[in-house]
């Protein structure tokens, strides 16, 4: 008898950037069968929760030589997790993964949870230039190929090109886009106002745009 899923596997926005959640800060086990959801904001584990319809309560568990706790979600699926094989996915997959088969319809959507996950916005007076604001859009990986990927497909759907650097403080590529890239890229990542999201990052990128007048 083929075992039940928990997940229903059907493409939709909360999929998408469920799936998005999962490329970041998700881990496949070497089992075949289990997943984990690590983060220090509680509220990205509610959303993924509610994306895939979950009851599992989240738990927690010690992180590093900190030894503090933090929030993590376990369950396991036979099913989901062999869907996640076949669309890019794979264990151990932080310095590895590349292209992954989203659909066209729902990348952006699996963008958004990928910025939740790993990416970050940042924004300040450019002190060169009298009255030059500047702000930016990053997304990270520890993968080379799988930021590549990111970019050709943003280029794709969107037409902008960004630039890929490494940090010089963590073992990962970050994809940045700036100002006017940036804000057509963000437009389409909150397309709509009552998107699931980190509502944080989407408030403070809600501030740096209204110094300037524009909106999401």
């Amino acid at each position: 008898m083929k075992p039940k899923s928990k997940i229903l596997i059907k493409w939709s926005p909360n999929f998408a950037y469920a799936l998005g959640l999962i490329a970041t800060d998700g881990n496949l086990s070497s089992d075949g069968r289990h997943l984990d959801m690590t983060s220090k904001d509680r509220e990205q584990l509610t959303n993924f929760i509610y994306c895939f319809g979950l009851t599992n309560k989240i738990g927690y568990k010690k992180s590093g030589i900190s030894d503090k706790s933090i929030s993590r979600i376990q369950f396991g699926d036979v099913n989901f997790y062999k869907f996640l094989l076949t669309i890019g996915f794979m264990p151990k997959k932080s310095k590895v993964i590349g292209n992954l088969e989203i659909p066209d319809k729902y990348f952006f959507d699996f963008l958004r949870g990928h910025f939740d996950g790993d990416g970050s916005f940042y924004s300040y007076w450019d002190k060169r230039w009298p009255s030059s604001y500047m702000f930016y859009t990053i997304f990270c990986s520890e993968s080379k190929k799988h930021i590549i990927w990111l970019r050709n497909k943003i280029y794709e759907l969107l037409k902008i090109k960004g630039h890929i650097t490494k940090s010089p403080v963590k073992t990962c590529y970050q994809l940045k886009y700036a100002k006017n890239e940036s804000f057509k890229l963000i437009r389409k990542i909150y397309y709509s106002p009552d998107l699931i999201c980190l509502k944080r990052k989407r408030l403070k990128i809600q501030k740096a745009l209204a110094i300037i007048g524009l909106r999401l």
